[in-house]
């Protein structure tokens, strides 16, 4: 049999009957115009509450992986974003972070003291401003984020070394040999040997607006002594200590006069801004150094960023 009604069997016509799972339909009701038999409502799920739903746990922070950082709260703090550090802070934390910029040649006039005061600021912005070529999160602030911190674990020298473990200029500048390298923006001065290997990085002060240093390929055309350095000082403004106790006169790579020089000064507290007349400042024990170093007809490259492109890009030196 196929189901069908046998010949003469009267049409059966099947209508919708109320029952105790369907109410009667109403007067505007589909179904009455259609004669559809609905279907069953679907269960639903019962509402979970807004505070029992699931949410993302956040991600722990890696750690700190440079010894000078590890083990002190308040930076694991700030390098897991839950604080950040500036004028007015003080504690281990900052003291550490003191070290580390004085020991990479960023300007901290009175040293490391703990307290998070306008010189730390200064220092710091230079940091930043150098770290945010090579770190894009990182900002020229003067306060310690995460950001921040990141960047100085990864470029800060191991405990009791100074320098900078990578993201350093090239001793090339358009394929010719320098042995300095003057970063305006960070305010900082590299050293380097006759085989280009990093010797050491000291604090600068720079151009101001209106009298900046001008970039380019220099050479050392003469060096004064202490005596020297006095006239000059005495002669031209009045003042015997304006250079402090060393001069390097610059030229131009062709040898056209510049009217620049690397010298010592008798304001260490403005190092680390751009203040000069278009001279390179420097500590006087800095700057004792570099005239101890460097010959006449040496290259000095003046750039803004250690990633110039003159300099090729910047090399790892250990």
């Amino acid at each position: 049999m196929d189901g069908r009604p046998a010949p003469g069997t009267p049409a059966v016509r099947f209508t919708e009957q109320p029952g105790p799972h369907l109410p009667p339909p109403g007067p505007n009701d589909s179904r009455q115009a259609s004669g559809a038999v609905p279907t069953a409502p679907l269960n639903r799920l019962p509402e979970i509450p807004a505070d029992a739903r699931l949410t993302s746990l956040p991600v722990p922070a890696a750690p700190l992986a440079n010894a000078r950082f590890t083990g002190l709260p308040q930076l694991a703090d700030v390098a897991s974003g839950q604080q950040v550090l500036g004028p007015g802070s003080q504690g281990a934390g900052v003291l550490a972070i003191q070290s580390a910029l004085l020991d990479m040649g960023f300007a901290l006039h009175g040293g490391p003291d703990s307290r998070y005061g306008q010189h730390t600021t200064r220092a710091l912005r230079n940091f930043q401003a150098h770290a945010a070529r090579t770190f894009p999160a990182v900002r020229p602030t003067g306060t310690l984020d995460a950001a921040t911190l990141r960047a100085l674990d990864a470029l800060a020298p191991a405990p009791g070394a100074r320098g900078q473990s990578r993201a350093l200029p090239s001793a090339f500048y358009d394929g010719q040999p320098v042995r300095v390298v003057v970063a305006l923006r960070e305010h900082r001065t590299f050293l380097f040997d006759p085989e280009g290997h990093l010797v050491d990085i000291f604090p600068n002060a720079t151009g101001a607006a209106a009298t900046p240093t001008r970039t380019g390929l220099k050479v050392v055309r003469a060096k004064l002594d202490q005596a020297a350095a006095e006239a000059a000082g005495a002669r031209l403004w009045n003042d015997r200590h304006v250079f402090g106790v060393r001069i390097l006169d610059l030229s131009w790579v062709d040898g056209r006069h510049s009217g620049e020089e690397l010298h010592g000064t008798s304001a260490p507290a403005l190092l680390g801004t751009d203040v000069s007349h278009g001279c390179i400042r420097h500590s006087n024990e800095a700057v004792l150094v570099l005239h101890d170093a460097l010959s006449a007809g040496d290259r000095v490259a003046i750039v803004e960023h250690v990633d110039d492109p003159h300099l090729g890009v910047p090399v790892p030196v250990s």
